[in-house]
């Protein structure tokens, strides 16, 4: 009954209203969220550390269930294709209607060419505020929070161009 609720609000706030998506929801920008240790999809710990500082980040926050990641998933990819060599791309999969089984059989069939990693307690999804699934953030190379998004409606290429072209 607990998943069923948490699901079913995952999904009535995955809807994002514009102001959602200009960023207005989940971390601020400006903050630095704490860089917690999860797990990859074996189980071994993995720190987010790890894929800060030596140039800008995306996390997506990502279910294999979640219609606007599927919507999300082009825009993204391509993003990752132009720019993999300028930024860092990462998928952390929520534990929520979902296993680390399901995902890994998921991304068997539907791989994507970047990390996914495993949020199994919700440390990541607290250390971001991450109000749903589809949701972006991106962090400049001092950790500090430079994008917010969330739903399918998101720009990505112009998010990550302006982690990239600081203004």
């Amino acid at each position: 009954m607990r998943t069923l609720i948490v699901v079913a609000s995952l999904v009535f706030f995955a809807t994002p209203t514009l102001a959602q998506m200009r960023g207005e929801i989940g971390i601020a920008v400006g903050e630095v969220p704490e860089l917690v240790e999860i797990e990859d999809l074996d189980g071994a710990p993995i720190h987010l550390s790890q894929f800060v500082g030596d140039k800008p980040v995306l996390f997506e926050f990502w279910a294999r269930w979640c219609e606007n990641c599927l919507a999300l998933k082009p825009q993204i990819e391509a993003a990752h294709e132009a720019y993999e060599d300028r930024m860092n791309f990462v998928a952390i999969a929520v534990a929520v209607a979902q296993s680390k089984r399901s995902v890994k059989r998921h991304l068997e069939q539907e791989p994507v060419p970047f990390p996914t990693i495993w949020d199994t307690r919700g440390r990541a999804v607290r250390a971001f505020l991450a109000p749903a699934t589809s949701y972006i953030a991106i962090l400049d190379t001092d950790g500090r929070v430079i994008y917010t998004g969330i739903g399918m409606e998101q720009d990505i290429e112009a998010a990550v161009l302006e982690a990239l072209n600081p203004t």
